[in-house]
């Protein structure tokens, strides 16, 4: 059996970048999105996207659902990790010294900078409901109600 390999991944991408869609976040694909996202004033939701069982079963269940809170960042963006590689290149560089590359991982930014993070250790293995009271107690620390 021959398989196409990029056909199946295909299927897996449209599939988690439309999770994504749905859930009300912007794609940045390039540098220069990045950029321009991590510029807005406010609070900013990042989502480092990937393809692993636990971006999918954890992550973006966790992304979609934990912004149905009182208080929740102002923008809510994604870079998709092993996809967009120069966009989440350039999304870790603007993340600081003290980011620790993981993916599926969610960083929080208020005016441009890192105010906090949850990585990849603390998606992997842990329930989705787990990770979205993690995601709404610093939505709780940094944002404004809506």
């Amino acid at each position: 059996m021959n398989m196409d390999f990029n056909l199946y991944m295909n299927d897996i991408l449209v599939q988690a970048r439309g999770e994504m869609d749905a859930a009300g976040y912007e794609q940045l694909e390039t540098p220069e999105a990045v950029d321009a996202a991590f510029a807005r004033q406010g609070t900013t939701l990042v989502m480092v996207n990937s393809v692993c069982g636990c971006a999918g079963g954890i992550a973006r269940p966790a992304a979609a659902n934990s912004v149905h809170y009182d208080k929740r960042p102002d923008h809510l963006v994604t870079v998709f990790a092993g996809q967009d590689k120069l966009a989440t290149q350039q999304a870790r560089n603007l993340f600081g010294d003290d980011h620790l590359p993981s993916s599926p991982s969610f960083v929080l930014l208020k005016d441009g900078q890192p105010v906090a993070e949850i990585g990849r250790h603390e998606i992997e293995g842990h329930a989705p409901t787990s990770v979205i009271t993690h995601l709404q107690e610093l939505f709780e620390e940094y944002c404004e109600e809506v």
